[in-house]
Parts: structure tokens; sequence; C-alpha cells
């Protein structure tokens, strides 16, 4: 096969990183997708440590290329890419690998009163790779860092379950609330955190939940499309686009994997990015 005809491999730990295939599906329509979420050992976050989560991400690039003849991979996960993804781009240098990280410098600019919070799991914030970034942005803002132990799970949980009649009395929301509440003020006044930084692929999906609690003028900043451009300027470079008559068939152009249950995949996906539940399959990576 052409390798510009070849898919887009993408993973995460579980189903947030549908959130930036979302955006590289409006980035790149013309390209094919494989995405695997690794729910069977969901969240890296929360509990585990890098050289299990580095062992994944060796074992699911390992798995893409082989199975799937991926020409690119988007590691969309920040756990992953801190622990892993300097590896993966040294073991396997003639694949392009876009990973992700908080976006702290975009905030840093675009706030005015010089306050910024940021939430992840622990595994990214305790990072080494995090704490390089944050002393790269020193002196640009002051970064409230905020750990939110279990919220990626409960996103994960819920998927599964019917959307309540109140989206906001849910358990997501109550967690929210437990963390967004110890980062103290948000606003737009000078003491008051204006600016959010999303930095868990999983916590796009509880932007309502953290909207009501912050307020509507408080900016709420995540990775998709910084890294869905990226991923375009990669392929663009290589010479890997796929051309724009390839296929544009939702259905023919993304294939969903999971390590675990599922019906999680299934309802996420037709939640999220209203894809049908035959294009989710369960596959086993040891």
């Amino acid at each position: 096969m052409n390798r510009a005809a070849q898919p887009i491999g993408v993973f995460d730990s579980g189903i947030g990183g549908l959130s930036v295939l979302q955006a590289l599906r409006a980035e790149l329509p013309h390209e094919r997708f494989v995405y695997l979420a690794d729910s069977g050992n969901a969240p890296y976050g929360d509990a585990r440590g890098d050289a299990f989560v580095s062992a994944r991400t060796h074992a699911i690039t390992r798995y893409l290329r082989e199975q799937h003849h991926i020409k690119a991979l988007v590691v969309a996960c920040n756990t992953a890419t801190a622990a892993a993804i300097h590896e993966v781009r040294s073991s396997q240098p003639d694949l392009p690998a876009v990973g992700l990280e908080p976006a702290l410098k975009p905030a840093a600019v675009l706030s005015k009163t010089g306050r910024v919070g940021v939430i992840g799991t622990r595994g990214t914030l305790t990072s080494e790779k995090f704490s390089r970034l944050l002393a790269s942005v020193a002196g640009q803002a002051e970064f409230v860092v905020q750990p939110c132990d279990g919220l990626a799970r409960a996103i994960e949980n819920s998927t599964a379950q019917p959307l309540p009649a109140d989206p906001l009395a849910t358990e997501t929301k109550a967690i929210c609330e437990r963390y967004i509440s110890a980062m103290g003020p948000f606003g737009t006044e000078v003491g008051q955190i204006d600016t959010l930084v999303l930095g868990c692929t999983h916590y796009v999906f509880v932007a309502d939940e953290l909207r009501a609690l912050v307020g509507p003028q408080v900016r709420l900043i995540e990775t998709g499309e910084p890294v869905a451009r990226q991923t375009r300027r990669l392929l663009h470079k290589d010479a890997l686009l796929a051309p724009e008559d390839a296929v544009t068939n939702a259905t023919a152009s993304v294939r969903l994997l999971t390590t675990g249950a599922l019906g999680p995949l299934q309802a996420a996906a037709e939640r999220w990015l209203q894809l049908p539940p035959d294009c989710c399959d369960i596959v086993a990576i040891p």
C-alpha cells in the first residue's frame, strides 16, 4: 500500500483521546484513523507508574505498526506522552509521532490576570516532563496546579451510562466541584484564575460541568486542535498527507479498538463522534 494511504494511529489509556480524534478528523478529513483505547488498563495517570505506562506505549505502538501499518502515531494521552514519547521517537525514528502536553504556554499568553489553573492526572502533573514544562514558563504567569484523582476514571465509567436528565447532577460533577473549589477563586478580577488548562484528554468531555463551576468568563484551554495542526505539519513535511480524493466516509475511515469492555467504547463513539457500534472491536495486546 502507498504509505500516504495508510492510517494514522491514535491511542489513549481509555476513551479520553476521542476528543483528540475528533479534532484530528476535523483537521484531516481525508485521512484514515485507527484509535486504540487501552481501557483494560485505564486510567494510566491515577495509579500507574512510568515503567508500566512506558511498556504499554511500546506494546501498543508495535501492535499498531505491525497489525495496522500506521504511517504516524498520535499519543493522545498526557501521561503516556510524559512517560514514553521520547523513547518511541528514539526507538522508531521513521515513525512521525505527536504527543500531548498541557497547554501552559498558550494559557500564559491568553491570561489577563496572570493566574492560570492547570488540572490533570497525578501521573502527568508529577512527571519530570511537566516539571520541565512548568519551569520553561516560570515568570510568565502564576500556575495553580491541581491533580484530579479519580476524575478520568469517573468519566470513563460514565460513558456506558445513560445521559442523566440533569447533566450536572453526576459523580463527575461532584469530583470536578471538589477540585475546582480547592484551587481558589475563578474570574476576571485581580488575583483570580481566568484561564483553566485541561491537562487530560478525558476532561474535554466534562467541559460543561467545569464551565458551570468556573463561570462563563473563564477560558478553558485544551490541546486537541493544536495536536491536529501539528499532525498535519508532520505529515506534510514527510509527504504523507492522504490525497484529497481519498476516502471520506466516516464509517470506512475510522476504526476504534479497545482492550477493555466493548460497550463503553461503542457508547462513547456514538455519543461524542456520532459513529456506529460496528466501528468498534476488542483486541488483546500483551
